[in-house]
């Protein structure tokens, strides 16, 4: 739902990351939600709505019955020419505004969801929203149903455990678990949902402390295609449950309610950014991927390199304990690399605190993203040239490893556990240099994979990613297709890149 398809794509403000790294976020770009943000090699230039839109000989003739459905609903219904609707089919990215559904229902209950599925399911598209951060715009799918869960955002934190509602929003997840003195590792961005993060993986900030926000998974409530509301477990549904654990969002039903194990809140993070002189990228680079590997899993870093002549190269982070520890490892990483920054920051604050410093803007971004992993230490040369001479244009690195290499690649659906980062490539963009900015980002990403990056992160999903189902999912996709067929046999939440499309 989040990063969303919505049941979508997600992450860390790009924003956010250019903070880290010492950059001002008035003097930053505007960017999209990034460690989570959401997809890749080359984001598609045609509307969402071509990829996200079945044929028509694969739907019945006869639509639904709108008006009798808006009368069965305890939320309501939008529909085209009504007050409110405009702004009810928005996503995060205006790129998409042109996306127009048939219907937006604003759900109240787990009713109201099995009311939508009973009467537009095999008539319509059909996609599930919560944050509306799609890449693809996939949560906005034009001539469709868009059923928004935000209104299902209950947060109720007792003891160990985190019963979150899909449509709450990460500022509020964060506000609740701080005040319960609990942590859940998860993305920064503060209007990205709880659920297309979670249901893409959820890379964050503290991950390779705490591991993904699926790891933290320990049960869902999904509505699935025929209307029945079901409990996905380790004991229950358990096919339905490991697939919703890094499958990504849209899939097989509407989630409608998580339930997390969190952990004690660390006491400090002491946050972190240094900005290097011009010309030192490449070295940094090569020096960076050999030091993340290396590093305790109370560190978490990213690298963010900022195209341009010369490509300017920022590392930020956190780590949890106090400035002591952090100075010697900051130290390593430019003895290694063989620059001093030119500028160094380090700040300690309690977990709410740091979360906020993290935390990007909540406006919507107009933005062209992709993504690749890095497994084993990329050719840094060809990265920093893929991005020489494109001003605007970000690669957001983030170190993985730690606990998200935990469990084994088939334990969940989230296949990378073996990589070393992942690589958002992310430019903006307004609807007049969307071609430009996409043959940009396709060249950027083309660059990528010579230096030996591959593979891509589902809540950073791209239209235009070769051979995308090995990509996000490697050696689980045959399993994900099974259960999509299990539990989705019409193919009802059918999109462009959907597990069966």
């Amino acid at each position: 739902m989040d990063s969303e398809h919505d049941q979508g794509r997600p992450g860390v403000p790009r924003r956010a990351f250019l903070r880290i790294a010492g950059v001002s976020a008035a003097g930053a770009v505007a960017a999209a939600c990034g460690p989570e943000t959401p997809s890749a090699p080359v984001a598609s230039t045609a509307p969402a709505t071509t990829a996200s839109t079945p044929p028509a000989s694969r739907l019945p003739t006869a639509p639904p019955n709108w008006d009798d459905l808006r009368s069965q609903l305890a939320g309501g219904l939008l529909r085209p020419g009504s007050d409110g609707y405009d702004t009810a089919k928005r996503g995060f990215n205006p790129l998409f505004d042109g996306n127009n559904p048939v219907a937006v229902a604003t759900t109240s209950s787990v009713q109201d969801v099995q009311t939508c599925l009973r009467t537009a399911a095999g008539r319509v598209t059909i996609a599930a929203r919560s944050g509306g951060h799609s890449y693809a715009g996939y949560s906005v799918p034009g001539g469709g149903l868009v059923i928004d869960v935000a209104g299902l955002n209950k947060i109720d934190v007792q003891g160990g455990k985190a019963v979150i509602g899909a449509g709450a929003k990460l500022k509020d997840v964060y506000a609740a678990l701080a005040q319960a003195g609990r942590v859940l590792p998860a993305g920064t961005c503060p209007t990205v949902g709880i659920a297309g993060l979670t249901l893409g993986g959820g890379i964050g900030v503290l991950a390779r402390k705490y591991g993904l926000t699926c790891d933290h998974l320990s049960s869902a409530q999904v509505v699935v295609a025929d209307g029945r509301a079901l409990t996905a477990s380790a004991a229950s549904e358990p096919d339905l449950f490991w697939a919703l654990r890094g499958g990504g969002g849209g899939n097989f039903g509407v989630v409608t309610e998580f339930t997390f194990d969190t952990d004690p809140a660390p006491e400090e993070l002491t946050v972190f950014s240094l900005r290097f002189p011009a010309g030192s990228a490449s070295g940094v680079l090569a020096a960076w991927q050999q030091w993340i590997s290396a590093m305790p899993p109370e560190l978490w870093a990213n690298l963010v390199l900022s195209g341009g002549s010369p490509v300017q190269c920022r590392v930020g982070g956190c780590y949890v304990g106090g400035t002591a520890g952090l100075n010697t490892l900051l130290n390593n990483l430019t003895t290694n690399a063989g620059v001093r920054p030119t500028q160094r920051t380090v700040k300690t604050f309690d977990y709410p605190g740091a979360m906020k410093y993290f935390e990007g803007s909540s406006d919507r971004q107009s933005f062209v993203a992709s993504s690749r992993m890095i497994t084993t230490p990329v050719d840094a040369g060809k990265v920093v040239a893929a991005a020489d001479g494109k001003p605007g244009m970000d690669l957001l690195i983030d170190g993985l490893g730690g606990a998200v290499a935990g469990p084994a690649k088939d334990a969940t659906a989230f296949w990378h556990r073996d990589a070393l980062a992942s690589v958002q490539v992310y430019a903006p963009a307004t609807a007049k240099t969307r071609a430009k900015v996409t043959q940009a980002v396709g060249d950027v990403v083309a660059g990528l994979a010579a230096a030996g990056a591959g593979g891509g992160y589902v809540n950073y999903i791209d239209p235009a990613l070769p051979d995308w189902k090995t990509a996000y999912y490697g050696d689980n996709a045959k399993r994900l297709q099974d259960v999509s067929q299990k539990y989705d046999p019409q193919n009802v939440f059918r999109f462009g890149q959907g597990v069966v499309g």
